[in-house]
């Protein structure tokens, strides 16, 4: 073990022979590398006693500046008061020599003989007075000229203000004739481009029509069709387009056939079938004339309208029939005018009495419509002093403005048209007004009556959009009583409360006893679709009771 050791020291040896080697040469170069700071340092100390001497020799500069600047100033300011004392010295210099000049002056004025008669003293002193009045004034005016300098006479300020507002009237005027002759240009140019627009749709819209568009139907082949002949198709045909006279010539189809029918067959006692018409087995055909249906339909009016005790409007016209044809024909007679009134969708009195038997109207629609006929015709002849049927169309202008004050002008006009008013007629001439509300024999009513239904019509559909704008829902959403009740109240504020509460029942189908009163909190929890809401008000007898925006109190 120790030899082991002994030979691993001598393998060492070498090492520590070069460790001891390193060593010495670190110890060089770390000596080497002091010697080189020790001069670095040396040099840099030198430069910075130079810099040092540097800065002294600059501050004695600056001190130096510093003696020489303080000097000078003491120089110019001795300088300076040298000038203003001889300034001074010169001005009084200047005042003696003015002041004797002028008593030389006075004194070669003393001198002179026979100067104005007068004491030479009291010259003097004028003369002194006169000039220290002249520098006085002097300077006055020289104070006069730098304040009002730029200073016009009023009567040119005047002048010249009375044409500046001239010029500002004219420039106002101008400047409102300008903005409106933009606004029409910009109108006129918005008018320009919708009508471009317009006539571009329309021009491809023509040009679709000529493509795809069938070649018009030839309605004279009609006339040997039509019973009656060409006489009776010319008077079915005037004046009406293409989608009416297909409803005229199916209604003429339909009649023939309904004619040739002796039996219907009987539509059971489903829950469906109508009440009236509930019965199994075949059913006579009563066949009877177009104008036997109207008679009979309007017996049934005047009859339901006389009632007191008000039943459902098909058990009505079932009890109607029963007491008009007996209980073995009443079903007989009923299918065979609901089968009638269902076919001629063109006779007024037949659709109107179809769409309140099947639900599609409430009566009520029929009733107020007869009743305004009914109060035109009164304040007519009222208007008619002379009791001769004749009116002025001034006076028939005046009865339709008052009896519908919320109708617009155009509107008007169109009714006076329908009447048989036109741009050449004078509104001084007179017409026969009961000729308005007569009838044929087959209850067709004249252009007024119909342009007066069809007013109704279109101011109840825009009446209903109106409420579905404001309510801002789709019709599948649903509606509470409250809020629709608001809106009936925005787009038409002049409602009274017993109106309100009728539209309301009818949109909810609630009794008016049962409605929620305004603040109570229920109106929230009834709710119906808009939808349902919009038909069940389509059906009834609904209108605008007011203008917009101007509210009436509630009675």
């Amino acid at each position: 073990m120790l030899a082991h050791q002994r030979e691993k020291i001598r393998s060492l040896e070498p090492l520590k022979a070069k460790i001891v080697s390193m060593n010495e040469d670190c110890s060089e170069r770390i000596l080497a590398m002091r010697a080189e700071e020790k001069y670095e340092i040396s040099l840099l100390k030198k430069e910075k006693m130079n810099l040092l001497k540097l800065i002294d020799k600059k501050n004695e500069e600056k001190i130096s500046l510093q003696s020489e600047v303080t000097k000078l100033r003491k120089s110019l300011a001795e300088e300076y008061l040298r000038y203003l004392t001889e300034r001074d010295a010169r001005k009084i210099l200047i005042g003696d020599l003015n002041e004797l000049r002028y008593q030389r002056e006075d004194m070669s004025l003393a001198q002179s003989p026979g100067v104005w008669g007068e004491d030479p003293v009291k010259l003097t002193l004028a003369l002194k007075m006169t000039r220290q009045d002249l520098t006085r004034t002097q300077m006055e005016l020289n104070t006069m000229k730098a304040n009002f300098g730029d200073v016009v006479p009023r009567r040119d300020f005047e002048r010249q203000e009375k044409i500046n507002m001239e010029l500002q009237e004219q420039l106002e005027s101008l400047r409102a004739d300008y903005e409106e002759v933009r606004k029409e240009h910009e109108l006129l140019l918005q008018l320009h481009m919708t009508t471009l627009k317009e006539r571009d749709q329309f021009h491809h819209e023509l040009e679709e029509i000529h493509r795809t568009s069938t070649p018009r139907p030839d309605w004279t082949k009609c006339e040997g069709i039509i019973s009656g002949g060409a006489e009776r198709w010319l008077m079915l045909a005037e004046g009406k387009n293409s989608d009416q006279l297909v409803d005229v010539l199916l209604e003429e189809i339909g009649s023939g056939l309904l004619r040739e029918k002796d039996f219907f067959p009987g539509l059971g006692f489903g829950e469906s079938v109508p009440a009236f018409l509930r019965f199994d087995g075949p059913v006579e055909n009563k066949k009877p004339s177009k104008k036997e249906v109207v008679n009979l339909l309007v017996d049934a009016w005047k009859e339901r309208i006389a009632e007191e005790q008000k039943e459902s409007f098909p058990d009505f016209f079932f009890n109607f029939l029963e007491r008009r044809f007996g209980t073995n024909d009443a079903i007989a007679w009923a299918y065979t005018i609901f089968e009638s009134i269902k076919l001629f969708h063109s006779n007024e009195i037949m659709s109107q009495f179809y769409a309140v038997l099947i639900g599609k109207k409430l009566e009520s629609v029929y009733v107020n419509q007869m009743e305004t006929l009914s109060h035109l015709q009164k304040e007519m002849a009222n208007a008619d002093t002379q009791n001769e049927g004749l009116i002025s169309m001034e006076q028939f202008c005046n009865i339709l403005k008052n009896a519908f004050p919320l109708k617009k002008e155009e509107q008007i006009q169109e009714l006076m048209e329908a009447a048989g008013w036109g741009p050449d007629n004078s509104s001084t001439e007179v017409f026969s007004y009961r000729i308005l509300f007569t009838e044929d024999e087959e209850g067709q009513s004249e252009p007024f009556v119909q342009k007066l239904r069809e007013q109704y019509d279109s101011e109840k559909e825009a009446y209903l959009q109106e409420l579905k704008q404001d309510l801002d829902l789709e019709l599948p959403d649903e509606v509470n009583l409250l809020k629709m009740r608001g809106a009936l109240m925005n787009i038409d504020p002049s409602l009274d409360k017993q109106t309100l509460s009728t539209y309301l029942s009818q949109a909810f189908q609630l009794p008016v006893a049962e409605l929620p009163l305004e603040d109570d909190e229920k109106q929230e929890e009834i709710v119906v679709k808009l939808e349902t809401a919009i038909e069940r008000l389509q059906i009834a007898d609904i209108k605008r009771v007011g203008p917009r925006g101007e509210p009436e109190p509630t009675s």
